[in-house]
């Protein structure tokens, strides 16, 4: 995969883009990563890339002409790949789970970073998606950037070392992760749930999914709504439900 940012601040991706997961993909040539600075695409004798809104307002724009220039020589240069043009924007879709997997089937993302105000209308010309983080407003795009990088590289063939992992990620099954355990079995009092020493691969498993009901029944009830669970699992949670019930008694 390649990934390039379009950015007034490239230096801020050093230190994320080139440590841990993301920096170890690099290092495979898994992904190649750029951090450019737009600025170096405006043709204003100044280098300018914001002016003063049309009728008025708060704050500058980012002007369009130095955003389609850094675009265009991105294709220029890559002409036979397709791509994806992520807008990071408050106006987007919410970035979820499911967004990180449907990104990580591309070969190649482009991603705007704002600051200021906001962005001349035309630059969406350019868009094919427009992804918030959440509704809450950051000084730029390159926090958000980032946050969809990393969702979005580790999902990678060949990223992770257990690829597994990934797809049992909280939010990956539609259910919060179950809990988890590691040596030593007793600490302080506290042991590990004696079905997951005992050896038994079945049991450990309906364990699993039966707690990974548990810890979304209890936190976030919101997603079942959107899970279609098996009839096993509708048991659990019935199971689950009087359970909690009887602890609140």
């Amino acid at each position: 995969m390649r990934i390039d940012v379009l950015t007034l601040f490239p230096r801020m991706f050093d230190g994320p883009m080139k440590e841990s997961i993301i920096g170890k993909a690099i290092e495979k040539k898994l992904l190649e990563f750029n951090a450019i600075n737009f600025r170096e695409f405006s043709t204003h004798r100044h280098q300018n890339v914001d002016d003063y809104p049309y009728g008025g307002g708060a704050g500058m724009l980012l002007m369009a002409q130095p955003i389609f220039g850094a675009v265009e020589a991105i294709e220029a240069e890559v002409p036979e790949t397709k791509k994806r043009v992520i807008l990071l924007d408050p106006a987007g879709v919410p970035f979820t789970q499911s967004v990180a997997e449907e990104l990580a089937e591309e070969e190649h993302l482009i991603f705007i970073c704002g600051h200021y105000e906001g962005y001349d209308e035309r630059i969406r010309e350019l868009v094919t998606d427009e992804i918030s983080l959440g509704d809450y407003v950051l000084t730029g795009g390159e926090l958000g950037a980032m946050v969809i990088v990393d969702a979005t590289v580790r999902l990678l063939p060949d990223v992770l070392g257990n690829q597994s992992s990934a797809m049992t990620d909280s939010h990956s099954t539609g259910l919060l992760e179950h809990p988890q355990y590691t040596r030593p079995a007793e600490f302080r009092g506290m042991e590990v749930p004696h079905v997951l020493t005992n050896g038994n691969h079945k049991l450990i498993r309906e364990w699993q999914e039966k707690e990974s009901l548990r810890r979304t029944y209890q936190r976030r009830p919101d997603m079942l709504e959107e899970v279609e669970l098996s009839k096993e699992q509708k048991n659990w949670l019935k199971e689950i439900q009087a359970e909690e019930d009887d602890s609140e008694e």
